[in-house]
């Protein structure tokens, strides 16, 4: 992936060079803005995450691959600087997100059709309206469409710290729901605690305690879950499978152990779970007429964010030029922290 300094820095990948991505398949690049078109908008990028999706289809592994040479980047931020003729939506000083995959936002600018962008209030900080579009709206969907929750419901989910798992824990919060939080130990593990708590969460439990008869006192305060988010695959969803209700619902929205998502028969047969998926990108495309699901959901969000309800993830704001060490960081275990890029 290419990222070279000038008026116009662009992430872009070269077929020839599938190298891993620490062999710097990402690079800075320089490249013309593209010409206006009429219902194009020229746009001046804030700041950009970097996500494991982003990863992912720069390694050439995820559902959706860029045709090469492409410009990295699905989420972030960026002000309206010039709208062409037939632009109605949006105007000159307008803060934009993408509303679509594969958008390439690792650049300082560019021009994009308007149906590929969707406006967000100016209020809410950038960092927030930065990391709105995938994991807030990921959480959203996941707590609202899978079963009916009602204050004093719970739900359990692994990688309980990822971005998110935070957006899990704040929504579900300000919901009335309870939270039962499955992270990986690792050597800084009370920090994490603390911070979680902080964010609202009800329990924060490791991985190992999932198996210990322990999980019995949780279940004396707040009823066993009716739902489960599984962001990791393998013995960790097994286990907290256990923990559902009888009909209750397991959603896999991750894979991060590189493992099957296995079940016991039993699950099945004597305790009647479901088995769902769900993948953000696909929710866009089966609503895309549904302007009214999508307004709902992002005013929601807005309002969650303005009333402090509902906080960025934790994030390390990094310079492009130093988008190399940004990369290297987000591959690293135990990551805590979300690499903004600054745009």
């Amino acid at each position: 992936c290419y990222l070279k300094s000038s008026r116009n820095q662009l992430g872009s990948l070269e077929e020839e060079k599938r190298k891993p991505l620490c062999q710097h398949r990402a690079k800075l690049k320089d490249l013309e803005v593209a010409e206006l078109g009429d219902s194009d908008v020229h746009v001046k990028m804030l700041a950009a995450p970097i996500n494991p999706a982003d990863i992912n289809m720069i390694q050439g592994t995820y559902a959706i691959v860029s045709p090469l040479p492409a410009v990295g980047g699905n989420e972030g931020v960026g002000e309206v600087l010039e709208v062409g003729c037939r632009v109605a939506a949006l105007k000159p000083g307008d803060r934009v997100i993408p509303a679509v995959t594969g958008l390439g936002t690792w650049r300082t600018r560019g021009v994009f059709p308007e149906e590929t962008l969707l406006k967000v209030p100016g209020d809410i900080p950038v960092l927030s309206a930065a990391t709105l579009s995938v994991n807030p709206c990921t959480a959203y969907r996941m707590l609202a469409d899978f079963e009916t929750l009602a204050p004093g419901d719970s739900v359990i989910q692994n990688a309980a710290n990822s971005s998110v798992g935070q957006a899990v824990i704040q929504i579900a919060k300000a919901s009335g729901i309870k939270t039962i939080n499955v992270v990986r130990d690792r050597p800084d593990l009370p920090k994490l605690v603390e911070r979680l708590m902080a964010l609202g969460a009800d329990h924060v439990i490791t991985e190992e305690m999932l198996r210990k008869p322990e999980m019995k006192d949780i279940f004396k305060s707040i009823p066993k879950p009716r739902l489960a988010l599984n962001c990791v695959g393998g013995k960790s969803t097994t286990e907290m499978l256990r923990h559902l209700q009888p009909k209750g619902t397991m959603v896999t929205y991750g894979g991060m152990a590189k493992q099957p998502v296995m079940v016991p028969v039993s699950a099945f047969i004597f305790r009647d779970v479901r088995l769902r998926g769900f993948w953000m990108t696909q929710w866009r495309k089966d609503h895309a007429e549904d302007q009214e699901s999508l307004g709902s959901m992002m005013d929601t969000l807005c309002q969650l964010i303005r009333s402090g309800q509902l906080a960025a993830p934790a994030c390390t704001e990094v310079p492009l030029q130093d988008y190399k060490a940004a990369l290297e960081a987000t591959m690293k275990p135990f990551v805590s922290s979300k690499q903004i890029l600054l745009l």
